[in-house]
């Protein structure tokens, strides 16, 4: 689809991008290009990198690949530094790497747990962390005396509760407790705004393929509000509009992009059997009131 925003609503920025090699992660990476940001993608797979670097480049889109975990804190350092050095600023930082899988509650074993928790939660802080002298108001490479953005992506299966995502859950609920309170502290001592994006299911992504596999047949769609899963190019203009000047006022909020779907459960009555039980259950009501004793005892 074509973007509603200016090719040029992001131009000059420096956007550094984990996970943003892959998935979601590639998509924010490849619109920030084309509207006009230079883009550093960090990840652990060199040729994941290296395809998409290629497919940026491709595109016209200054861009270049760092190898790194952000688990490890001297990989977030030197990232980071790298990025700087090669565009000479950092503007905005999205934390998009994460780890998933299904498991029950049972099963999952305290290193599983962690280890979601270490990409998710202790990694994103950590990015946050190394990222802030350079994104911060009057930082090294900053142009004006206006600071940054990060933008964090969670998503909504805290909101409420999710089958065999625990873990998940977990780190993303320290996500979005990280995006609010950093926006408190960082935003009034450094003027960064720090946001979050939480996407629902998006097709054509890792995180659905493991969450829905084939092997399960489900009719997800069908309690839906929009009866569709979204799209990467859905969240990626979620980060463009964040990320520019349209958003310039928002911050310590975290946006579904979800189609609504933490709101809803799944159908337990026919749309066209409502009107119909409906009346019945009121006539019901009004000949025998509920709540009224059975007696004068």
């Amino acid at each position: 689809m074509e973007s509603p925003f200016k090719s040029d609503a992001l131009k000059g920025k420096v956007a550094l991008l984990t996970g943003g090699g892959s998935g979601i992660g590639f998509e924010i990476s490849t619109q920030f290009g084309k509207h006009g940001a230079s883009v550093a993608i960090m990840g652990r797979r060199k040729n994941v990198l290296d395809d998409a670097v290629s497919a940026l480049t491709s595109l016209g889109i200054p861009a270049v690949g760092l190898e790194g975990d952000v688990r490890k804190r001297e990989d977030a350092q030197r990232v980071v530094e790298a990025t700087v050095k090669h565009f000479g600023k950092l503007d905005i930082l999205v934390n998009a790497a994460a780890g998933n899988f299904l498991v029950a509650a049972e099963d999952l074993s305290p290193n599983g747990f962690k280890t979601v928790m270490d990409i998710d939660s202790v990694g994103t802080f950590t990015m946050c962390l190394e990222a802030l002298k350079y994104i911060k108001k009057n930082g090294p490479g900053r142009n004006s005396s206006s600071g940054g953005l990060i933008l964090n992506i969670s998503a909504t299966l805290h909101y409420t509760a999710s089958w065999y995502q625990l873990h998940v859950s977990a780190a993303k609920a320290a996500i979005d407790a990280l995006t609010r309170n950093l926006a408190l502290e960082w935003g009034t001592d450094y003027d960064i705004r720090v946001n979050g994006i939480a996407p629902g299911p998006i097709e054509d992504t890792a995180g659905l393929s493991k969450l829905l596999p084939q092997e399960i047949s489900n009719k997800t769609n069908d309690s839906m509000p929009l009866f569709r899963f979204g799209e990467k190019w859905d969240i990626a203009m979620a980060a463009v509009y964040i990320a520019s000047d349209a958003g310039k006022y928002i911050n310590g909020s975290i946006l579904p992009v979800d189609g609504g779907m933490w709101l809803s459960k799944p159908r337990h009555i026919a749309k066209d059997a409502v009107k119909k039980i409906s009346r019945s259950v009121e006539k019901r009501s009004r000949v025998a009131p509920a709540g009224l004793p059975a007696s004068k005892l």
